[in-house]
């Protein structure tokens, strides 16, 4: 099989395309799935650069999400057809990462796909979905509470705002940093009010007017470094501050303390670090629910292309400039 194989710690310039065997289906439990379409998330650059996610890589071939089509299976499989179209966010549970033609994965740990969507769609979901999920399980917020939710038109951000939406949380302010995440998260069901760029000179005081001046139950985090400071200033007394990025400075830990606020860590590989297969399959199957049922929307993706370096290049720089603009990137495999 063709993939893209990482040559040591460091830039762009470390990738290359390779001819390696296709994995194969010599266990119990488990599936060959020819990859159709994979995503790119932030940890596929820090594990690149040898940043402490590193030592989440089982394989020099980076990658974590991907939608795909069942090619093998052993024969104790019963749940998944040959043929039939799944998702998965693997993880370190595949044979390999998805910037590959081929992966194979434990019957338990994929998913079959929405039938309303394409294969790109349903690659940029499962990370982002799996994350989102786990903030509104544990989070459990009252529908008259109030939320900040920082970073909202990126890929776990516009997915939490409409399962947060869909939850009947209306009490709810996103921050976003350009026109086209405005237009995003508009998209996603926010009106103008609810809103406010970050780059406001004043964004607490945004951020609050936007609450109708009152501070915030909760504040789920997704960027870190200063919007966790921002967080801090606008939480209520025994707030709910939820951490997906582990990026809060020393100022805005110093002022959660002093407000006796609720830290709660969100780590979308916490089960798989307990061998535990089923937990994002399982989140994945509620996703496809709500998809099919149009409760939720896919999130937006922008594509670099098919399997090359040039494209995973691309997607690594786009995400290390942070030029999404409220799109997922992902790459097709043909």
């Amino acid at each position: 099989m063709k993939a893209i194989v990482l040559k040591g710690f460091g830039g762009t310039d470390k990738f290359w395309l390779e001819e390696l065997p296709t994995p194969a289906v010599d266990n119990t439990g488990m599936v060959l799935v020819k990859i159709r379409a994979t995503a790119f998330n932030p940890i596929d650059f820090q594990m690149r650069r040898g940043d402490a996610e590193s030592k989440r890589m089982k394989s020099p071939i980076l990658g974590r999400e991907f939608s795909g089509v069942v090619v093998k299976k052993s024969d104790d499989v019963t749940g998944f057809e040959i043929g039939e179209a799944v998702y998965a966010a693997s993880g370190s549970m595949g044979s390999n990462g998805t910037y590959a033609e081929y992966i194979t994965l434990p019957q338990e740990a994929i998913a079959r796909m929405p039938r309303n969507i394409s294969f790109p769609q349903a690659a940029a979901l499962p990370v982002a979905s799996v994350t989102a999920l786990q903030i509104i399980h544990r989070l459990n917020i009252p529908p008259a509470d109030s939320v900040l939710v920082t970073g909202g038109a990126g890929g776990v951000g516009l997915l939490l705002v409409k399962l947060l939406l869909a939850k009947g949380i209306h009490r709810l302010v996103v921050t976003a940093g350009s026109e086209e995440s405005i237009r995003q998260l508009v998209a996603a069901g926010c009106n103008s009010k609810q809103i406010v760029s970050y780059r406001s000179k004043e964004p607490a005081a945004a951020v609050l007017a936007a609450n109708d001046q009152q501070s915030f139950d909760y504040c789920i985090d997704l960027v870190g470094g200063t919007m966790s400071e921002l967080c801090s200033e606008v939480i209520s007394i025994h707030g709910i501050y939820a951490d997906v990025t582990t990026y809060t400075t020393a100022t805005a830990r110093e002022r959660l303390f002093n407000k006796g606020c609720t830290q709660v860590n969100i780590s979308n590989y916490a089960y798989q670090l307990k061998n535990d297969r089923q937990y994002n399959a399982a989140r994945l199957n509620e996703i496809t629910a709500l998809i099919e049922a149009g409760t939720i929307t896919p999130t937006p993706v922008f594509n670099v292309g098919t399997l090359s370096v040039e494209a995973v290049q691309q997607a690594h720089q786009i995400l290390e400039t942070n030029q999404t603009k409220g799109r997922k990137v992902i790459m097709e495999v043909e």
